[in-house]
């Protein structure tokens, strides 16, 4: 029984049926508890990644790294492994595999000694060149320790013949393409860089003399920090003791930071754009119910990603808003793999149906996005099993039909149900009454962006539009998994 209890647990590691989401980032510098607040502040961004964690410090002579499976509050709460970690500066990474395997030694910050000094990297999104230039790489000698691209950006840093460490780093940057952020630690700066186009998120913070960056804002709330501004596309950002520089070494372009940010993956404290999430959030229920009235008796989310575009649906029309769907908290988002067969068990896992209050009722269902519908289907008979006497679905995005490349786990074009089958296909799939998804320009009204007038910046939207801010130079899918996996062998034996 324990064998099968043991074989289940390992099947049920890792399950997201949503999209997942990128890797969470956070560096401080010139502060005396570096590696506590580096904890803190990746405690607060744990629903960016948490398959793992790590911290790199250094103490002005020496580098030191602790890495680990799991979530951060099971790994750094202790205070004798923080007092390894020493130094007044760090800077820390939290894991969602994107790109490379689930192994120890994926697991970010990366470090290496250069010619020019130690450097540790930490890095969210992915390079869409980061096979060819692996391939350039082992051609020329390079020996690869892991399967992750973050490891490409290193091996040109070192390889790079720039005699200073910022222009060995700008040097390894002009050669990288794709959505990136990073936050870098050398023996004299904590560094902080976003991709041409912003399409990653990174933010500046400042606590007390000391300089913070962050994928999200929350990480500085965590830690008491204040808010200066984001770090802007295409810029490099210097920090020393207490003094912060900025280069833009690129040639400028338009910012397109990636809308699902505001639709799914940054928590709803996160400010973005001068705004809080929770209000995008809101205003994209509202938008949905402007285009989608319908006769039904409650309103309901699937919480927690649908519960703010939900009260907005439910205000604007002035529905009632109940919560028919509990959710069990004590089930991490990486409690389960993805695995169509234990998919169903998944859901039940995470959600439990209100009975007393959907029962006879003909019930909206709103959640933020719809990706292979497996989820959607469950949820909808869970809803009807408990006795619920309509439901039609609501989602607080546009259909998404395109793949990501620049470090979202989305899947093929092949799972993608709204690239296979069309709306009323959808429907009948899941199950529901009838179902919608808010329009492009409802979802670009929503965030304050109008899609129709350039002068305004255009997100990077192309899980919906198939507009790549950068085209992906891999060729991508099995292929790509096939290619790392050769590499991987070749310089890992």
């Amino acid at each position: 029984m324990k064998k099968h209890i043991k074989i289940l647990k390992k099947k049920l590691k890792n399950y997201n049926p949503k999209l997942k989401e990128e890797c969470g980032i956070f560096g401080v510098g010139n502060a005396k508890d570096a590696s506590a607040l580096t904890a803190l502040g990746l405690h607060a961004l744990q629903h960016r990644g948490q398959e793992g964690c790590g911290i790199v410090s250094f103490n002005g002579k020496q580098y030191f790294s602790e890495k680990r499976f799991g979530l951060v509050g099971d790994n750094f709460n202790k205070e004798k492994i923080l007092k390894k970690l020493q130094g007044d500066y760090a800077i820390g990474h939290n894991r969602y595999s994107t790109t490379g395997e689930n192994s120890l030694r994926n697991i970010q910050p990366f470090f290496a000694d250069t010619n020019a000094g130690g450097i540790g990297i930490a890095h969210n999104g992915n390079l869409t060149n980061s096979i060819s230039l692996r391939n350039k790489l082992v051609k020329e000698g390079a020996i690869f320790y892991t399967t992750s691209d973050t490891e490409t950006i290193v091996q040109l840093i070192a390889r790079s013949k720039r005699l200073k460490t910022i222009d060995k780093i700008v040097d390894a940057i002009f050669q990288i393409q794709g959505g990136y952020a990073l936050v870098m630690l050398t023996q004299t700066s904590l560094i902080g860089v976003r991709d041409p186009f912003g399409i990653r998120p990174l933010v500046i913070g400042k606590i007390k003399n000391s300089y913070v960056l962050a994928s999200e804002t929350c990480a500085l709330d965590i830690i008491g920090a204040k808010f200066l501004r984001e770090v802007e596309n295409g810029e490099i950002v210097i920090i020393k003791e207490d003094t912060l520089k900025s280069i833009k070494p690129f040639h400028p372009k338009k910012a397109r930071p990636c809308v699902f940010e505001y639709i799914y993956f940054s928590r709803p404290d996160s400010i973005l754009n001068n705004k809080s999430v929770y209000e995008y959030r809101k205003n994209l229920g509202i938008e949905l119910a402007k285009e989608n009235d319908i006769n039904a008796d409650i309103v309901v989310p699937v919480p927690d990603s649908g519960n703010a575009a939900a009260l907005g649906f439910a205000q604007h029309l002035n529905k009632k808003f109940e919560l028919g769907l509990i959710r069990n908290h004590y089930v991490g988002r990486t409690f389960i793999e993805p695995s169509q067969k234990i998919r169903s068990l998944g859901v039940k896992l995470k959600l439990n149906a209100n009975q007393s209050t959907i029962k006879e009722k003909k019930i909206i269902l709103i959640d933020d996005s719809l990706v292979r519908g497996t989820t959607s289907f469950k949820i909808v008979k869970m809803l009807y099993d408990a006795g619920a006497k309509e439901v039609h679905v609501r989602i607080a995005c546009p259909e998404i039909k395109y793949p990501d490349f620049y470090g979202v786990d989305t899947p093929t074009k092949k799972e993608l149900l709204s690239a296979n089958k069309n709306k009323d296909e959808i429907c009948k799939y899941i199950g529901a009454k009838s179902l919608e998804f808010l329009s492009l320009n409802g979802m670009y009204r929503a965030i304050g962006f109008d899609k129709r007038n350039q002068s305004y910046p255009q997100l990077t939207d192309h899980y919906f539009t198939g507009d790549y801010p950068v085209k992906p130079i891999d060729e991508l899918g099995d292929n790509k998994v096939t290619q790392l996996s050769l590499l991987s062998s070749v310089s890992n034996n």
